[in-house]
């Protein structure tokens, strides 16, 4: 199992009091930037189907404190968990290749250690 996904097993979630959003998804990157296929981050969900190849793809799993539904601002692009708790998102973007994929977003060697204290 990949790592990011260990991490964000239900059972390690739940031992910390975190819970996974299920209202947002990652997505495939296309001549479209939000397309199909959607890439759902939480467990026993209905998705179905098999990435080939040269398909680039979003992960963007988030992870609340309190509840995982969330209330949009009038502003129409904010979002807030429903109960005022913390809420945490990154995002990766993959390529599929033959043997496997590539994260495009990995850090380089030659990235700056800017969080040491995670290394």
């Amino acid at each position: 199992m990949h790592p990011v996904f260990a991490f964000l097993s239900i059972y390690r979630l739940n031992a910390w009091f975190l819970v996974q959003v299920k209202s947002y998804c990652g997505h495939g990157i296309g001549e479209i930037f939000h397309c199909a296929p959607n890439i759902l981050h939480y467990a026993r969900n209905k998705a179905v189907g098999v990435m080939r190849a040269g398909q680039i793809f979003t992960i963007e799993p988030m992870i609340n404190s309190g509840v995982w539904r969330d209330r949009m601002w009038p502003d129409g692009w904010t979002a807030v968990t429903a109960d005022g708790k913390r809420s945490a998102q990154f995002e990766h973007t993959l390529l599929v290749t033959e043997t496997g994929c590539e994260v495009l977003t990995a850090r380089l060697p030659s990235s700056p250690n800017v969080f040491s204290w995670l290394y």
